[in-house]
């Protein structure tokens, strides 16, 4: 009975120590070995909504966009109490695991909640993807005003080698504004 109490308390221990280890790898970038560890956890004592955010995360980082939706948007609502900046990373990476799998309405509201919790600097990112949600939704009057947020973010907060992206939004603005003049609509 002791010998089986004493192996109790060493794994125990030992699952402290690997979940230690999972949040040294999750904050350090490394999303895979932090997966690895974060699953191993998760199986034996179902780890609570932080972590199981941090899983998919994880997940997002490994291109399993299907599985990071899973996990972060089931447990979402119960994140409300954290950080503003922490629940933007949840929003955001929910919001392009959607877009990435081409579901752009959900993918909308996610991006809206970004912008709301989001830093300044953060935001063109956010305008960007939703430019294309409204207008791979055929929505291009909503889509303009998207690509013009965007580029007034990008312009306001400019970071090293997002020239290619402001150049992009320039030309996705140009070409909705065309699209705009044939069909006789307003555009400011």
């Amino acid at each position: 009975m002791l010998l089986s109490l004493s192996v109790s308390a060493q794994e125990k221990n030992s699952d402290s120590e690997l979940l230690g280890r999972a949040i040294d790898y999750f904050q350090g970038g490394k999303y895979h070995e932090a997966l690895g560890l974060f699953s191993k956890l998760d199986k034996r004592y179902h780890l609570n909504p932080r972590f199981q955010a941090y899983i998919g995360v994880c997940h997002y980082y490994e291109w399993e966009y299907e599985q990071a939706i899973a996990r972060i948007d089931s447990v979402l609502p119960q994140l409300e109490v954290f950080a503003p900046h922490e629940r933007s990373l949840y929003y955001f990476v929910s919001a392009e695991s959607h877009f990435n799998l081409s579901q752009y309405e959900e993918a909308i509201p996610m991006y809206e909640r970004h912008l709301t919790v989001c830093f300044p600097n953060e935001r063109g990112d956010s305008h960007y993807r939703l430019g294309f949600c409204h207008m791979l939704n055929h929505d291009i009057d909503t889509a303009y005003e998207q690509f013009k947020s965007a580029l007034l973010y990008y312009k306001q907060f400019p970071k090293e080698g997002n020239q290619a992206r402001m150049a992009q939004t320039e030309q996705m603005i140009k070409g909705l504004e065309d699209k705009l003049i044939r069909r006789g609509g307003y555009f400011p």
